[in-house]
């Protein structure tokens, strides 16, 4: 099945978001569409955009839209635990492979964030360095500080 993109506007910069077989599953940041991908709207991107809009205003703190993201077992492990970590929370690499039965994996919970198709709607902006410092994220880490600093705000 061909993938259907839609590109929207965010306080981070324009952002692609893909569906393929009635899930979403990719965001891609810089608006970004590939060969072969058709650029329109469905009734499941429209969704996701309101829920990214409303995230963006500080009105959601989790997403309901069906997510179906391509990885590996041991990336899949790593991107349900980021489905825990609380709106406005933080969790170490090493925090996280704990949590996955492989607490020596911290540097490869790294790499499984680094390849998290679906940024935002799996929260890996949530994940910290073991020394509590920002340290990467595929989008910059000023999306990252952006992302948290958002989530930090009182009242929302």
């Amino acid at each position: 099945m061909t993938k259907i993109v839609m590109i929207l506007e965010s306080p981070i910069g324009p952002l692609a978001l893909v569906e393929e077989n009635g899930a979403l599953t990719e965001l891609r940041f810089g608006g970004r569409v590939n060969g072969g991908e058709r650029v329109q709207s469905s009734p499941l991107l429209r969704r996701a955009e309101k829920e990214l809009k409303e995230y963006f205003a500080g009105k959601r703190k989790t997403f309901t839209v069906p997510l179906a993201p391509a990885g590996t077992a041991f990336q899949q492990a790593v991107w349900k635990v980021l489905l825990d970590i609380p709106y406005g929370a933080t969790m170490t690499y090493g925090e996280v492979a704990k949590r996955i039965g492989n607490p020596k994996a911290a540097r490869a919970v790294g790499m499984a964030n680094h390849q998290n198709p679906l940024a935002i709607f799996y929260p890996c902006h949530r994940v910290i360095g073991a020394n509590n410092k920002l340290v990467g994220y595929g989008g910059g880490l000023s999306k990252k500080e952006f992302l948290l600093a958002l989530e930090a705000q009182p009242d929302r």
